[in-house]
């Protein structure tokens, strides 16, 4: 992964973090920085490390960004191309590739606030594949699914979205 990358992955992961129900823009991040750590950075100079125009941080970049995102300075370079580390599993870069995409996916239903809540919830969840496997396990059991909307969403047990709520219509749709 390139430092641009990883740099938008933190203002993507951070802005949900901090409950912006969006990613942190360039712009929020220069206004964090100066607020939380008293040192800043330029919104032109963050700009150029996310296009790729400036391959590298400087140094005293490095560890201000490090601390703000609370990860490891090395962390802020470009990976070699195939490159993991050893404690990195297929399953940790599943979830990585999930969270994204459930956080993605949040965002385009934020005028459906109980989906987003919802998508987000998985995708801050530690295990989302276990989240994700979990919850096809109970749609498999239709009586189940509509015994848990009683149970823990009173207000949607009265009908479900869109017709969505059988295994009928749900096989339909695969």
């Amino acid at each position: 992964m390139k430092l641009g990358e990883k740099l938008r992955y933190l203002r993507l992961v951070e802005g949900t973090l901090r409950g912006m129900d969006r990613e942190m823009t360039q712009q929020d991040l220069v206004r964090a920085l100066k607020k939380e750590t008293g040192k800043g950075l330029s919104q032109s100079y963050l700009s150029q490390i996310e296009s790729g125009a400036r391959p590298h941080l400087t140094n005293a970049s490095r560890m201000l960004l490090a601390r703000f995102f609370k990860v490891h300075p090395g962390y802020l370079v470009d990976d070699p191309e195939g490159y993991h580390t050893e404690l990195t599993s297929d399953l940790r870069a599943t979830d990585d590739r999930l969270d994204l995409w459930l956080i993605s996916g949040a965002e385009q239903f934020a005028n459906d606030p109980e989906l987003n809540h919802a998508l987000l919830q998985v995708a801050k969840y530690r295990d989302t594949r276990k989240c994700l496997v979990l919850m096809g396990a109970i749609l498999e059991t239709p009586e189940l699914v509509d015994r848990l909307v009683e149970v823990l969403k009173p207000g949607l047990a009265g009908g479900s979205h869109r017709g969505r709520g059988t295994a009928k219509s749900a096989g339909a749709k695969l």
